[in-house]
């Protein structure tokens, strides 16, 4: 049976990424250290001891290390499904009237092991510490006054269509609303497994051009919005705060409409000294609730600060990164003259604007994520 060169180059092409994606997975290495965690968990004086934050966090990274082993066995299997097709195809044969099925098994098997090897190799990409947490996002308003505002609203909605997709489930923190129209800044969670490790992708400046629907003389204006993420952390990640480094405090919180939370002081705003972040919490009516939701936030925050200070790169921390304007896009999403959505980062783009602002951002996440360590300015 003749087999086209280009489906021998893709299957070859394939069988190298496979072997790629073994290697970073390092199989010996974590079905060691399953076993390792396993007998932990497995004595008794383990459970016995303090050890609760400590025997969460190791059941955690076992059910991970099981959930990338069962992938890996998943993928091997497809693999030598398509091997000994392709194989079979090759040493064979067969008559004519036979060729057609089999080259359509030898289809159907090329792509069902493309799509396993590109989830697969996706799942590489998120092994870092933090990838498999929870989301802290907040969006805040740049230049552009009303239009940056309703702009903001947009990516806002833009990320809960996206949460939907991933059956994610979020949860409003704070949220201010602009002068005219949209918002001027909003904190949200976003959980889920690897949460994190897909919205770190979304940091950074993101620039809209269009034909204002606030202007009379319908002509075309630029805005920003900034888009800050970082992870949820652990119970087992301590981040000591001292309480002189801190100031709390309470106010009504805003919104509108007479809502309980209006009427009683239960907002929660705290201001760490050394590091200038303040951060906000009034999604609870209990200020105790805002509060320790709060000091959850000001931690991931800090604790990502720390992290940037050592890859000496702070402007991958928001705070450091300078005006939300020209200069500092990762994105731009075009409405007009055009249609077109380009990642400026990795040239990931597509014309499909709505299905962009409805949630369909995977085609910029992923291209950022096999990219390694992309820029983030432009």
């Amino acid at each position: 049976m003749i087999i086209d060169i280009e489906k021998k180059e893709a299957i070859e092409n394939l069988s190298e990424r496979w072997q790629k994606v073994i290697d970073f997975l390092q199989i010996k290495t974590r079905e060691a250290r399953l076993k390792e965690i396993q007998s932990q968990l497995a004595d008794d004086n383990f459970w016995q001891s303090d050890n609760v934050n400590k025997a969460q966090a190791l059941q955690r990274e076992a059910k991970e290390i099981e959930r990338s082993l069962e992938q890996f066995k998943n993928g091997e299997r497809v693999i030598n499904e398509l091997n000994e097709v392709y194989g079979f195809c090759k040493s064979s044969d067969l008559p004519a009237e036979e060729e057609a099925q089999w080259q359509a098994e030898l289809e159907q098997a090329l792509k069902n092991a493309n799509e396993l090897v590109d989830s697969v190799e996706l799942q590489a990409f998120l092994s870092g510490p933090m990838d498999r947490n929870n989301a802290i996002v907040t969006i805040h308003a740049g230049a552009g006054g009303t239009e940056a505002c309703d702009w903001a609203q947009m990516v806002f909605r833009m990320y809960l269509r996206w949460a939907e997709r991933k059956n994610f489930t979020t949860e409003i923190q704070t949220i201010q609303d602009g002068e005219e129209a949209g918002i001027s800044r909003v904190t949200f969670s976003v959980s889920g497994t690897n949460a994190y490790g897909y919205l770190k992708a979304e940091r950074g400046v993101h620039r809209l051009v269009r034909i204002s629907p606030f202007d009379a003389n319908r002509k075309r204006h630029t805005s920003f919005c900034a888009v800050d993420v970082v992870a949820e952390l652990d119970d087992d990640i301590d981040v000591p705060i001292e309480e002189k480094d801190i100031r709390i405090d309470t106010y009504r919180a805003s919104g509108k409409g007479g809502q309980h939370v209006n009427k009683t002081e239960s907002a929660v705003r705290i201001t760490h000294f050394p590091t200038g972040i303040v951060v906000t919490c009034q999604n609870e009516r209990s200020q105790i609730k805002n509060r320790a939701t709060a000091m959850k936030v000001l931690k991931a925050r800090i604790y990502e600060k720390m992290q940037d200070e050592k890859r000496s790169a702070l402007e991958r921390f928001y705070g450091e990164k300078g005006e939300i304007g020209w200069g500092y896009q990762i994105r731009s999403y075009v409405f007009q003259p055009y249609q077109m959505v380009k990642d400026l980062r990795t040239n990931a783009e597509t014309g499909n604007v709505q299905a962009v602002m409805d949630g369909d951002i995977d085609l910029f996440i992923e291209a950022w994520l096999r990219s390694g360590q992309p820029r983030t300015r432009v």
